[in-house]
């Protein structure tokens, strides 16, 4: 009987495939190997995907990435960064370390081999950013290669000849140099956001000088061609700043001239009665208060200072009361009434002045400072409840009578002077004054002096004009509202 070859055949079949399997798996193994030398798919090393690379790839790629430079924005330039110029250095062994560890740690080799055969692919590694570099550096760069360089300083306002008004500048740009840091700091340390926009804030364009106001004035005198003697006096009542500007006759003269007081000296009488009666003033008082600041009547002047102070001596009180307050160049010595009797002659050293002269009234003085600065004892009394009022006469004139002044010379509404150079609806707290010469007929001093409330800022403006032939009022009228307008401009700057 013939034996059967069967056996052997399976045997060789059965030994072919182990060898075919044997020969597959060393292939597989090799190809096994060598991906796990690269990492594995999905893997991010500092936000940049290095999967399926080697480690110096991975490296080179991380390098090249990081070495981009950060470009600032600000406005219309550009400013390129390099890492380099902060010393900015990648841990690269460390975060390529940290990858391989994540990935051996995850699975065994046999595990690994394993998945790799049933095309399972391995979890994603995450490695975070590893680097350094110097904020100093950074800090410094910023500093001096973009503020330094890229910051606009703003446009001064200045005054626009032969106007009223002002060039109200340009605004600049500074740099936030924290806030940009930061920003930067993150677009360093991004593999992508590489573009960065600095951050600037918009600087106001400076208020022009009381040098720029004065130069506008003088314009403003030049341009009405007023030929006589004119002062002006501003206080600025935010830092007390003051100008105090004289002409007489078209030439630059020291300031501090005696003019006439006229009705501007009510103000002194108005604080006298207050410095002499408490709240509330009683109805006859008060009525006589409204009739003489409100409509400027000198017969309620005159009964005032009868009836507060003295019958007699009233005026020479108002004087004293002004003196302790510490303004020479301000005096009443008579009644208001027609014919009264001048009860002393005054010395001041405004009047003692050989250069200039507005034949001031010898009943009544005063100079634009003594006037700008009793109204700006006025407002701190009124706003503080302290100044000079408390030194002077302690615990005489309290806040709210102050303020009560205040409103007594806010009711003075005519229309004209400083209130017709405002815009309509500024507040005024003023006082004005002028007089007929009854040698002549004419008017020879126009004065206002007053409280201006604006939202760039209040102040005290005291204006006297004087011409030794005649005072035409509508022309005075015109330079005084051109002069008002014209300090209101400086504070209210067109475009602020």
């Amino acid at each position: 009987m013939r034996r059967s070859n069967s056996p052997i055949i399976l045997r060789w079949v059965s030994v072919i495939l182990i060898l075919l399997a044997v020969l597959l798996t060393v292939i597989q193994l090799v190809r096994f190997s060598r991906l796990r030398e690269t990492f594995p798919a999905g893997t991010r090393i500092a936000g940049v995907p290095v999967g399926g690379l080697d480690r110096q790839q991975a490296a080179q790629r991380l390098t090249q990435v990081y070495g981009l430079p950060v470009e600032l924005r600000y406005g219309d330039a550009i400013i390129q960064l390099r890492p380099s110029q902060v010393d900015f250095r990648l841990d690269l062994e460390g975060m390529l370390a940290a990858a391989e560890q994540q990935r051996l740690t995850q699975q065994s080799f046999w595990q690994a081999f394993w998945d790799f055969l049933w095309n399972r692919r391995p979890g994603a590694v995450e490695v975070p950013l590893r680097a350094t570099y110097s904020q100093a550096r950074l800090r410094a760069f910023l500093e001096s290669e973009v503020a330094l360089r890229y910051d606009q300083p703003p446009t001064p306002a200045e005054p626009i000849p032969g106007t009223t008004t002002f060039n109200p500048g340009k605004p600049g740009t500074v740099m936030d140099v924290e806030r940009t840091l930061t920003l930067v700091d993150a677009a360093l340390r991004s593999p992508t956001r590489r573009t960065v926009n600095v951050v600037f804030a918009q600087t106001a364009p400076p208020r022009p000088s009381l040098q720029n106001l004065e130069v506008m004035l003088r314009q403003v005198l030049s341009t009405n061609n007023f030929d006589g003697v004119a002062e002006i006096y501003l206080l600025d009542l935010q830092n007390g700043q003051e100008l105090d500007l004289a002409y007489a006759y078209g030439q630059r003269v020291p300031p501090g001239i005696a003019f006439t007081a006229a009705s501007t000296m009510k103000i002194p009488i108005m604080v006298s009665v207050f410095r002499r009666l408490e709240e509330p003033l009683p109805a006859e008082i008060t009525s006589l208060m409204e009739a003489m600041i409100e409509f400027s009547e000198n017969d309620p002047a005159d009964r005032l200072m009868e009836q507060v102070m003295d019958k007699n001596l009233g005026p020479l009180m108002v004087t004293e009361d002004i003196r302790t307050l510490g303004l020479e160049n301000t005096f009443l010595a008579g009644f208001f009434y027609p014919g009264a009797p001048l009860l002393r002659r005054f010395q001041t050293p405004a009047n003692q002045r050989t250069d200039v002269s507005t034949d001031p009234d010898p009943y009544n003085q005063t100079t634009a400072m003594d006037a700008g600065t009793l109204l700006g004892d006025i407002y701190q009394c009124a706003q503080t409840g302290g100044g000079t009022f408390a030194v002077a006469f302690p615990g005489a004139i309290t806040q709210s009578e102050c303020r009560l002044m205040i409103n007594y010379l806010a009711r003075n509404r005519i229309a004209v002077l400083i209130e017709a150079g405002l815009p309509e609806g500024t507040q005024i707290a003023h006082k004005h004054g002028w007089v007929t010469d009854p040698r002549d007929g004419l008017i020879h001093t126009i004065s206002d002096a007053g409280i201006v409330y604006t939202p760039g800022g209040n102040y005290v403006l005291v204006i006297f004009l004087y011409h030794p032939v005649q005072l035409l009022f509508d022309p005075a009228n015109l330079l005084i509202a051109n002069l008002s307008q014209a300090v209101y401009n400086f504070y209210n700057l067109t475009g602020h």
